[in-house]
């Protein structure tokens, strides 16, 4: 790893632990969609990995432009959500609550990538690479829906899950 001599370097590193950290979310998405029982979350993380290809081909965009490769380092963070995500996969028990259970995990996910993003489009734009923040913002939006997106379904799924609690 190289040492951090400026903010550059640290835009580098963190464009690299992005960048793994989609394509392991592109390997982990299909099992989430797999296990889940809602058609809309099944088509919701469907979704979310066409997209999230679409962000790994954006940060090798931004590579380019930074003359960069995008490879070489492991998400480590990413890692631990998805091995997370995993054992959430593995839960027996209701598929309603299973179903919540998917959507917290995709979350916490979707929250440590808005937050990678927003300091890497942070830091793009504080070294004036006007073409690098715009795809980083882009990526950036479509992250932001998708949270939006799971906690919309989890607000239609959370009363029934309450119904069948009260019963």
């Amino acid at each position: 790893m190289p040492e951090l001599t400026s903010l550059t370097v640290l835009l580098a590193q963190e464009i690299k632990d992005l960048f793994n950290a989609e394509n392991q979310l592109a390997k982990a998405l299909p099992k989430l969609a797999k296990a889940a029982t809602d058609p809309t979350l099944k088509d919701a993380f469907k979704t979310h990995l066409e997209e999230t290809k679409v962000h790994s081909q954006r940060l090798e965009e931004v590579a380019k432009l930074l003359e960069i490769s995008p490879k070489g380092k492991v998400c480590k963070a990413m890692k631990g959500l998805i091995e997370e995500g995993q054992e959430t996969i593995g839960e027996e028990g209701d598929p309603l609550l299973k179903d919540l259970a998917l959507i917290t995990a995709a979350q916490k996910v979707e929250h440590y990538e808005i937050s990678g993003y927003g300091s890497v489009r942070a830091l793009a734009e504080t070294l004036g690479l006007t073409e690098v923040v715009e795809l980083l913002q882009a990526t950036l939006d479509e992250e932001g829906a998708t949270d939006q997106i799971l906690t919309n379904i989890a607000e239609v799924l959370l009363p029934d899950a309450l119904a069948a609690e009260t019963e």
